[in-house]
């Protein structure tokens, strides 16, 4: 109940199941015939039937159960295509019916390529959560893609709730709304059926009743998002593949060369020997440590590719190992499982036993990953698992996990636990001094304890920039909020209007990284024309100035929960009309972003939520009122980003060549005034990397602006960490009149400030007041 309506209703529909293990029925041998008469008193005697009968229906029964069997062909074993399913523990499966009364939609259980509102699935397929490598995958589609989080949000006006089904077999979700129903006295409702192939009914309700309650009741069970290193929300660059040394050099200036800054330079799996983990080609990379220190001079970082399939070839330790120590997953026979990977013939750690997952993590050290350094870090691909030859590219369902468990428990959680044990290995190799950088392709409820994830292999198509901006939504609500799509599609080439929009796009994800196929067309920013370098430079750029803003975002989902790319029904829950957009979407409570989607569009119609608010275009600095619809110019170099009336942005303007180099920077904070002429905002800061932050070392401003005054407030002081950062500039948006003097009040000193003013924009900038970023001072202005 909330506010005393029911606000989840389970089992309404009697659909609850529950089909336990069992042992598959044989036919006894034959007996051998014993006419002898038995002694007085025996069971036979006991009964009309002589022994013959006895005996006769006996076999009568155990025929009967055989039959049984055989009428449910496919459900003690089972073939797909050439594969065979052993299913030794019989048909098994639970479900449930779950009703949200008074709701008309339901968001969440992602991974899929559709809308943010879930839709109507009677008459059609369901919504299947089912790890899989899928090629090319299509739109518009409830197909399972790569990653499974089992929870739903159901919102009305009145309340949120969520539902988390804690199942990592494979699942199904049937929903059916009351849109379709439209007699007016009847309360609208969805009703949803969650079913899996095995495992128990293990659901959590989560009550809210507002959707931050949602989110912070879930990250209670499975953990708040990891807070990530500075590097890790930067600019990304990365293809298939690099091709050596001299490539990487060459690429790395090239950013330079043309004044883009970025973080990490990523390498696929051409990078190893022979496709052998943790490996090095020595005529492509001969000398691996010296380029990653080349990089690191700059203050930049590498990441290599890690995946959870093992070469089987002699020589090779970390298979010589896992196999001698028994490490890997067993086939139905108890034997190794093997199959085929992009290696050739691999074999797979077993990820769900904690101490092969300890063993995993110290492969990660210096001394076993020969040619790595401490500034590199890992990228996960493939850990669904994939496997070339296995049924729908995965795993056989009846091999056998850690405590005798079958892949098909476990399926969805897989991929997970090597992400895991593949952070756990880079806090180690720091001494559990620095925070670890790893990314998944595979992921499941509580994935984002661990790093960031990204929507998979996308295409160089209009409709999958725009497929993006749903899915990122709907994982993102789910509680794993570090997620991007790969920046101008992995596969095919798209042209420069599709290319630009999305690295436009891009800059407003959390996580921002370029790659592409191996058969696409190189596209590093410079190799195109001026103005299409110039755009996408532009757009990364604008990623880097506000890197102060997401950083505080994550800090906030790090101790909250909270998503970071949000509907904008989230922070406007009672406005129906923002229930189903998912083409813009807000970035923590005050920004809202619609990137472009289609070709050839240069104005968007962008609804504005909150009628009683302003919206500051920001490339123009005109304002909007909330509560409409307006339509604003978005030619090929802009597209449409506004701040709320209200808030303050803090932004670090000078951009160099990478994140960390502007630690000590000065900030400029920009203020957006409200109806009231206020404004409130916040800044997070600490070192960048290390996890200090968990004792203290981190300084959380916040800034309030009322009555013409700007005060600023370290809520948690603290003598271990100081910032050599200071604010050289404020921005205040929403001034018609200028002020006649501003005095800045600090350390016990007051300190005339110049400053000047734009009538014609109402803006005010207030030059050089010069206070470290972590100190306390007032700011007032005189009339």
């Amino acid at each position: 109940m909330v506010a005393n309506e029911v606000a989840v209703s389970v089992n309404s529909k009697g659909l609850m199941n529950f089909e336990h293990y069992r042992e598959k029925a044989t036919p006894k041998p034959d007996k051998e015939d014993n006419s002898e008469a038995q002694p007085p008193g025996s069971e036979e005697e006991a009964t009309s039937d002589t022994p013959a009968e006895a005996e006769k229906k006996e076999e009568e029964e155990e025929e009967k159960k055989v039959e049984e069997t055989k009428d449910e062909e496919g459900m003690w074993e089972e073939n797909f295509k050439e594969h065979h399913d052993s299913k030794p523990r019989g048909p098994s499966s639970v479900g449930m019916d779950i009703s949200f009364p008074g709701v008309e939609h339901v968001y969440g259980i992602p991974e899929h390529a559709d809308s943010l509102a879930l839709k109507n699935t009677i008459g059609s397929e369901p919504y299947r959560l089912y790890n899989l490598d899928v090629f090319e995958y299509e739109l518009d589609s409830r197909m399972a893609l790569y990653g499974s989080i089992p929870v739903m949000l159901a919102h009305s006006v009145s309340k949120t709730v969520g539902i988390f089904w804690m199942n990592a077999a494979e699942t199904w979700v049937d929903i059916s709304s009351s849109d379709a129903r439209k007699a007016e006295e009847e309360v609208p409702q969805v009703e949803t059926h969650w079913f899996s192939e095995s495992g128990i009914i293990d659901v959590f309700v989560m009550l809210g009743p507002k959707p931050h309650d949602v989110f912070k009741q879930y990250a209670t069970l499975t953990g708040p998002t990891a807070l990530p290193p500075l590097f890790g929300i930067s600019y990304q660059q990365c293809r298939w593949n690099y091709n050596d040394e001299e490539d990487v050099k060459n690429v790395d200036a090239g950013f330079d060369e043309h004044d883009i800054p970025y973080d990490v330079l990523w390498l696929d799996i051409e990078h190893t020997d022979g496709k052998k983990y943790m490996t090095w080609d020595s005529s492509k990379f001969p000398t691996p440590d010296v380029m990653q220190n080349k990089l690191a001079a700059k203050s930049r970082k590498m990441v290599t590719i890690v995946d959870p399939h093992i070469k089987r070839a002699s020589g090779y330790r970390i298979h010589e190992e896992a196999s001698r120590l028994g490490l890997y997953i067993k086939n139905k026979d108890g034997g190794e499982y093997e199959n085929w990977c992009w290696p050739g013939t691999s074999s797979w750690i077993d990820f769900t036993n904690p101490e092969y997952r300890h063993w995993w993590a110290d492969q990660f050290s210096l001394d076993n990953y020969k040619g790595s350094t401490n500034t590199l870090f890992i990228w996960n691909d493939m850990n669904e698992p994939s496997v070339f030859h296995g049924p729908e590219i995965t795993m056989h369902k009846d091999a056998i996990h850690f405590e005798n468990w079958e892949h098909r428990d476990v399926h969805n959680i897989y991929g997970m636990y090597l992400h895991m044990a593949t952070g756990q290995g880079l806090m180690q190799r720091s001494g559990g001094r620095e925070r670890p950088f790893v990314l998944s392709r595979a992921f499941f409820a509580g994935s984002q304890r661990y790093g960031p994830i990204w929507t998979g292999d996308n295409k160089a198509e209009w409709g999958h920039l725009k497929a993006s901006i749903p899915m990122i939504l709907s994982i993102g609500i789910t509680g794993l909020p570090f997620c991007g799509a790969d920046v101008g599609g992995f596969f095919g080439n798209p042209d420069t209007e599709l290319l630009t929009r999305w690295y436009q796009a891009g800059a407003f994800q959390p996580f921002f990284r370029a790659h592409a196929h191996l058969d696409t067309k190189r596209r590093e920013p410079w190799l195109f024309d001026d103005n299409t370098k110039r755009i996408i430079r532009e757009s990364i750029r604008r990623r880097y100035a506000l890197l102060p803003f997401w950083y505080t975002l994550f800090f906030h989902a790090s101790n909250e929960g909270t998503p970071i790319v949000r509907p904008l029904w989230v922070e406007y829950p009672k406005d129906k009309s923002t229930f189903t957009i998912d083409d813009e979407y807000l970035i923590g409570t005050d920004m809202l972003v619609k990137p472009v989607t289609t070709a050839g569009q240069t104005t968007m119609d962008v609804y504005l939520p909150g009628k009683d608010e302003y919206w500051y275009h920001l490339d123009t600095l005109k304002i909007f009122r909330g509560g409409n619809s307006v339509t604003v110019e978005a030619p090929l170099d802009k597209i449409p980003v506004f701040q709320r009336g209200g808030s303050i942005f803090p932004r670090k303007q000078r951009i160099r060549r990478c994140s960390s180099l502007t630690h000590d920077d000065p900030y400029t904070l920009t203020l957006a005034l409200d109806m009231k002429g206020e404004a409130e905002g916040d800044l997070y800061i600490d070192d960048g990397h290390t996890f200090a932050y968990k004792n203290g070392a981190f300084a959380y401003m916040k800034f309030s602006f009322k009555q013409g005054k700007l005060v600023a407030n370290n809520v948690k002081p603290n003598t271990s960490f100081k910032t050599k950062a200071w604010i050289e500039r404020i921005v205040i948006l929403g001034i018609s009149n200028s002020p006649k003097s501003i005095v800045l009040r600090s350390d016990g000193k007051e300190t005339q400030l110049p400053f000047s003013h734009d009538s014609t924009t109402f803006v005010l900038n207030i030059k050089k007041p010069a206070v470290i970023a972590d100190s306390e001072w007032a700011i007032a202005m005189y009339a």
